[in-house]
């Protein structure tokens, strides 16, 4: 029996909150049936060990941003908070959902579960539903064969203009009869002044200020992890949420290189761009990196979990500057350049001989720009677990003496050195009584000592991971990985 409610389709928006370059929307409106936008803030995603508040905060402001500009077509998201699967079932008491679009997503294991769960609801209520792709990530590839040429064909179609009408949304005054969002002023957050705020109009803004200017020093300040700030595109948010699509930065980049700009450094972020969706579609075809090692001769690994050490290097209390700065730098804002982030990670899965699970969730939940499948990637990569990968741990007292010679970015976030001299800044403990006296400096109460001895740290992680990085375990997954992930002209990338 066909139910006599108004068939509609419904958008279900995740990563992917914004309006422009939108297949799943675009294809909504075009069906001839009216389109609901739905997002559902989900209990299984407020209780997981990945997400924080902040992240809540910048989909907030993602939406409130979408709402204002669906203003103009009389209508809203339905926010909603709860399980999914409720929520549609509420919403199909009042319409008869005929088809659910979205864009595949490549998250944790709990929101592939549960997008497994509403394909199954979907068969069972005799629903389409349908994903499209977003970020040149394709579900089901055994290999990379042919990986690069689908993600160049998905990457150059043209962007279509979302076709907006009135007529063809549900309009905000149904959805406020719906009583099952979450009231807007529960949308609204407090700024915070170190943080990058969400929405599609932030998001252009970065945009149009990296390539006016900001991307002239990109290749020159990418490693430094004050000037980087600002160097960089810092475009990571607004991709990891969809306020913009790879596709409208990737094509934006060649526009600015098609008109003239053949600067290397856009040449650089150009092929970065490629570099994120390799490592998404790494994630993508072994999802199980989320727990343990890709390269399963690497279990063996015996790393004891000192709480103390992990206490010290989450709040940023290690004894090492450079450690300590950015750990403290990325709790407050959210943001660290690729080279800190890789330090800070060496320094806990080498110096403090930690497993590199201990700090996965931590880090995700600090890290604005939270993405699964570039965080366990690189993750293992820097804890030298791939076998694929050349061992690399991080020294840094000659990182902070190289990329922060004066010192502006410790004393930035450790102003308990600001009195000590540059040449002193990353190496506080070598200071005589006397010199100690002078900048009223006393190591252990000012700042604390050093946790390890970094010398006999290093020598010993080298020591335990170079002999098992050649043993026949870790060889036979290095070329089961290589055989599987690797692309055949790694070079591709940097086009």
């Amino acid at each position: 029996m066909i139910s006599d409610l108004e068939p509609i389709h419904i958008v279900w928006l995740k990563r992917d909150l914004r309006l422009e370059d939108h297949p799943p929307l675009t294809h909504a409106l075009k069906s001839g049936r009216r389109t609901l936008l739905l997002f559902v803030l989900e209990d299984l995603l407020l209780e997981d060990p990945h997400c924080s508040p902040r992240h809540f905060d910048f989909i907030k402001q993602s939406i409130c941003a979408l709402n204002e500009a669906l203003k103009a077509f009389n209508t809203k998201v339905l926010t909603a908070q709860g399980k999914v699967i409720s929520v549609l079932e509420s919403i199909s008491r009042e319409y008869r959902i005929e088809k659910i679009w979205a864009h595949q997503e490549t998250g944790v294991m709990v929101t592939y579960q549960r997008d497994l769960a509403v394909m199954r609801w979907c068969q069972k209520e005799k629903i389409s539903f349908e994903e499209k792709h977003q970020q040149g990530v394709f579900r089901g590839m055994k290999n990379r064969v042919k990986w690069l040429q689908k993600w160049d064909v998905l990457m150059n179609q043209p962007i279509e203009k979302t076709p907006l009408k009135k007529e063809s949304l549900i309009s905000k005054r149904e959805i406020d009869r719906l009583s099952l969002g979450i009231d807007e002023s529960a949308l609204q957050t407090e700024k915070h002044s170190l943080r990058q705020a969400g929405g599609t109009h932030n998001a252009v803004r970065y945009l149009y200020s990296f390539f006016k200017e900001r991307y002239r020093n990109y290749q020159k300040h990418i490693s430094k992890p004050d000037l980087s700030r600002r160097a960089c595109s810092r475009l990571s948010p607004y991709l990891a949420f969809g306020n913009l699509s790879m596709r409208q930065v990737l094509q934006k980049t060649e526009y600015e290189t098609s008109i003239g700009n053949k600067s290397f450094a856009l040449k650089a972020f150009g092929s970065r761009l490629r570099w994120q969706s390799h490592f998404i579609q790494k994630f993508e075809m072994e999802c199980s990196m989320e727990f343990e090692c890709i390269n399963k001769g690497y279990q063996k690994l015996d790393k004891p979990i000192n709480k103390a050490y992990i206490n010290a290097w989450e709040k940023g209390n290690t004894g090492v500057p450079l450690v300590d700065a950015a750990m403290r730098c990325l709790v407050q804002t959210g943001y660290l350049n690729f080279r800190m982030r890789a330090l800070v990670v060496s320094f806990f899965c080498h110096h403090l001989w930690q497993p590199w699970q201990a700090c996965a969730h931590f880090l995700a939940r600090q890290f604005l720009d939270f993405e699964a499948g570039i965080h366990y990637p690189q993750l293992q990569m820097q804890a030298g677990v791939t076998g694929i990968n050349m061992l690399r741990i991080y020294n840094p007292v000659k990182n902070g003496q190289e990329h922060d010679p004066k010192g502006l970015f410790v004393k930035q976030w450790i102003p308990e050195l600001k009195n000590l001299p540059e040449e002193m800044i990353h190496t506080p403990w070598e200071l005589t009584s006397i010199e100690a006296g002078v900048y009223d400096f006393e190591l252990g109460k000012t700042y604390p000592q050093p946790i390890v001895d970094l010398q006999k740290a290093r020598k010993h992680a080298t020591s335990a991971l170079w002999p098992l990085s050649k043993s026949t375990p870790v060889r036979k997954e290095g070329k089961r990985i290589l055989a599987k992930h690797t692309l055949a002209d790694r070079n591709s990338l940097m086009r």
